[in-house]
């Protein structure tokens, strides 16, 4: 990079952060009331619309919509579950409720005030989402201007650099995403408890992401303990707090493996401690093969957003344990290669696990989608890159209208059958496939022009093609 070119740019940086980040030496109060009011509007207008959906007429229909609840998360089995306690038999006995007993004692106090606690719940996790790309973009700032000074980008890469001032509003986006986006409403109205897990998965990002090892264990813990499909973010925390920390990713360290093992003693402790607490409340140890049982061998087929209830009501038994485990094994699968490409980047990992997490579960929901959904403002210096979004875009937002619509031929109007409705359901999974895959493509090609330059020349001098395989 030019010494001319490279001293105007890093001028650029370091004014715009100077002004944005200038509370830090006097303008304290003005900048965080600038980012309270607007976060703090977002709130009240987010919790209105909730309010008012709940006192609707549209609250019960939603709450009975496939879609939006699973027979896991599903408020009308937490209720069941909740009477056969008050009974005093064990609300594991039948095959109604599968939710953790955390849960269930948890509401055992709150039930009169459960529209509060899903609000509560999704407040919680658009502010820990806002202080988490907050914290994460300060990161990006200093590890960019540090790259800057010492000559590393390439001449022609100026263009890709991210300035403080276009990622000024990128904390307040990712937490209107969250908030306003109607599946995260639904989930909200329909009391899915699914927004409980969506809260303790953004605490676990947030404490990763400010470095508290001790926090990201435990909500880490508390996130698996719901539903296991978070342990696969086990390896993204440690990656990230491993940077944060100074320590490199060597098998040959001792540091290494000093750190793997205080981490894993403290996320498995932690683990423990909160399954003996619910034999302790319970007096058994029935709801293990109630809960996670039910998540992992999937005997309840009622249609839903994913891929496991149309694929296995027409399999041979005979074939179900075989298939059950491929199937299953697609969530944990594709940890080891990501860790691989993306262990420099820990919270696009993070990102890429949550979604996988999302379309490849055995029950889904649109809550799990809304929450990595949430993340696309902080990579939307991607989009020169994107291939496919607009497509995409439009798939989701057909399948989305087409669900409730191909649901009611087949179940009311009898003019249509399963197929049709596991078609829109293949056709919803399929785009958010290809959603995370063009996000990867652009993160990587992004990558690589930073390192090796914008406008690649091959030996002759004429312009070469970027392919990456």
């Amino acid at each position: 990079m030019s010494h001319s070119n490279h001293g105007y740019f890093l001028g650029i940086i370091q004014t715009e952060i100077h002004c944005n980040n200038g509370w830090h030496r006097s303008g304290g109060e003005r900048f965080l009331v600038k980012m309270a009011a607007p976060l703090t509007l977002l709130l009240i207008v987010a919790v209105t619309i909730r309010a008012a959906l709940n006192r609707s007429s549209l609250a019960e229909l939603i709450a009975e919509r496939v879609e939006v609840v699973s027979p896991i998360t599903a408020w009308k089995r937490v209720i069941e579950g909740l009477a056969l306690l008050d009974l005093g038999v064990s609300p594991y006995s039948g095959d109604v409720f599968h939710e953790t007993p955390l849960i269930i004692y948890l509401f055992h106090f709150l039930v009169d005030y459960a529209e509060i606690t899903f609000m509560l719940a999704d407040v919680i996790t658009a502010v820990a989402l806002y202080m988490a790309v907050k914290e994460y973009n300060k990161q990006v700032f200093r590890k960019q201007k540090f790259s800057l000074e010492a000559d590393r980008y390439p001449a022609d890469c100026l263009e890709l650099i991210r300035s403080p001032k276009e990622m000024y509003y990128i904390p307040l986006k990712v937490a209107m995403f969250y908030l306003l986006n109607p599946f995260t409403i639904l989930s909200c109205v329909a009391k899915s408890t699914c927004g409980l897990n969506n809260a303790v998965i953004a605490l676990f990002v947030l404490t990763t992401i400010k470095g508290n090892v001790l926090l990201s264990a435990i909500f880490l813990c508390l996130a698996t303990y719901q539903s296991i499909y978070p342990l696969t973010l086990c390896a993204p925390a440690m990656l990230y707090l491993m940077q944060h920390q100074y320590i490199p990713v060597n098998f040959r360290r001792a540091s290494f493996w000093w750190f793997v093992a205080q981490y894993l003693f403290m996320y498995l402790g932690s683990l423990f401690v909160i399954v003996c607490l619910s034999f302790f409340l319970l007096g058994s140890w029935d709801y293990l093969p109630s809960v996670y049982g039910f998540i992992l061998s999937v005997p309840d087929l009622t249609p839903n957003i994913g891929l496991f209830w149309y694929f296995f009501a027409e399999m041979f038994e005979h074939f179900r344990l075989f298939f059950l485990c491929v199937f299953q094994i697609n969530v944990f699968f594709y940890t080891i290669p990501l860790c691989i490409k993306l262990k420099d980047h820990p919270v696009f990992l993070i990102f890429m696990q949550l979604a996988v997490i999302s379309i490849f579960k055995s029950y889904p929901t649109v809550g799990d989608t809304a929450l990595y959904l949430a993340f696309l403002p902080v990579w939307s210096h991607l989009h020169r890159f994107l291939r496919n979004i607009f497509l995409v875009s439009c798939v989701l937002l057909a399948c989305s209208a087409l669900f409730p619509v191909l649901w009611h031929l087949w179940i009311y109007a009898g003019s249509a059958n399963s197929n049709f409705y596991y078609a829109i359901t293949l056709l919803f999974n399929v785009a958010q496939i290809l959603l995370v895959s063009d996000y990867f493509y652009a993160f990587l090609r992004r990558e690589h022009h930073l390192t090796n330059g914008l406008y690649l020349k091959k030996k002759d001098g004429s312009e070469a093609t970027l392919v990456l395989k």
